[in-house]
């Protein structure tokens, strides 16, 4: 990825985006959320918004959802 294109990423970031500190601090709450089938989304669009711009932590919100999805079907 070019300077530029990295400029230009970083120029479309969401302003509901929370970064990752916030995103972080609430994902298991997110999680369990989704989880039950809640409306995640709605609670928390900041992090919606973050988990669509940050790869790493989109990636452990998927592992902490299969985590938690794969323990809930084993009880």
């Amino acid at each position: 990825m070019s300077e530029l294109e990295i400029l230009e990423r970083f120029l479309r970031t969401d302003p509901r985006d929370v970064g990752c500190d916030e995103a972080v601090a609430v994902l298991h709450v997110y999680v369990d959320l989704i989880a039950a089938s809640q409306d995640a989304a709605e609670r928390y669009p900041g992090v919606v918004a973050h988990l669509a711009a940050c790869g790493p932590c989109n990636d452990d919100f998927a592992g902490l959802l299969a985590a938690v999805t794969s323990e809930r079907s084993q009880t």
